[in-house]
């Protein structure tokens, strides 16, 4: 396209998936803390809240109609259940393992694709998938030190989230971006919001996390506003590699929060799966049209 400056755009897609890692890396905290309904009823009140003030004004009451609501609402719950499976996740695993699992949900989504969509994917892309499925067999090996509940939470999230950009490429064709980023945040916010009353904190939150709760929202909806500013400027086919070094944040930003660092296996099968999604992003964002709605990592 006329106008796209692809650097920037690298710049962009770098910066936003940075965002996401953050948020992961303080999700865990928080999650550590406090019950995962209450963290995830903050960040999505901080996220409708800026959304609604950023496409209000200009999209008005035409934000709110969509031509397949049903979809859309799903579309929204799945996310709604990875974001409470990641953070549960989270609560026993470390940060790097947990997104290189949940990574498993772009080359689910190549799969499943071919019957639902009727894709094609080349010889590479099914390489990719096979070096991702090693990958991650070998992050969750037998004697790896593991919680089994949280690569079962981790799993689940990689199933909602394949779900999501599932549905998110189906109706790219028929809604907005705009419309699609507001409902997501806004049935995550009624989703949540109705299970706080059984989800309270049981003692006063101190400032700090108060501020790591605001922190929370503002990271999140910032790398969703800087993902979808970067495909203005690049290709998909130029950008979509780059979304997996969101990999490489987590796992370098565990270490500096938590202090671990994943064992040799772990740490060759993290690598494993950001190549295999680089991979099979290379192949894959050149047969489509890219919706910025559809957005990586865990939600």
């Amino acid at each position: 396209m006329d106008g796209q400056q692809p650097w920037r755009g690298i710049g962009l897609i770098l910066a936003a998936v940075f965002m996401f890692a953050l948020s992961d890396v303080v999700t865990k905290y928080l999650t550590a803390r406090w019950p995962v309904p209450f963290v995830l009823a903050v960040r999505y009140l901080i996220n409708a809240t800026i959304l609604l003030a950023i496409y209000l004004p200009t999209g008005g009451a035409a934000l709110f109609r969509t031509r397949r609501t049903g979809l859309v609402l799903v579309r929204a719950g799945s996310l709604s259940v990875a974001s409470i499976a990641v953070g549960l996740a989270l609560r026993h695993m470390p940060v790097g393992e947990t997104i290189a699992i949940v990574y498993l949900a772009p080359l689910a989504v190549m799969i499943l694709a071919v019957p639902l969509l009727g894709e094609r994917v080349a010889p590479l892309g099914w390489a990719a998938v096979m070096l991702g499925l090693a990958g991650v067999l070998l992050i969750v090996r037998p004697g790896g030190g593991l919680s089994a509940q949280g690569v079962a939470f981790a799993l689940l999230c990689a199933a909602a989230t394949a779900v999501y950009q599932m549905l998110s490429r189906l109706l790219s064709r028929t809604e907005s971006t705009q419309a699609l980023l507001v409902f997501t945040a806004l049935a995550g916010l009624a989703i949540f919001a109705a299970l706080l009353p059984f989800n309270l904190p049981d003692r006063a939150v101190p400032p700090f996390d108060i501020a790591a709760l605001t922190g929370l929202g503002l990271l999140a909806t910032l790398g969703h506003v800087l993902f979808t500013a970067a495909y203005r400027e690049a290709p998909a086919a130029t950008l979509a590699p780059f979304n997996y070094v969101q990999l490489i944040w987590s796992a370098g930003l565990g270490w500096l929060a938590f202090g671990h660092l994943p064992d040799p296996l772990a740490l060759a099968g993290i690598v494993m799966v950001t190549l295999a999604g680089m991979l099979a992003a290379l192949g894959s964002a050149r047969g489509r049209r890219p919706n910025p709605a559809d957005t990586p990592g865990s939600g």
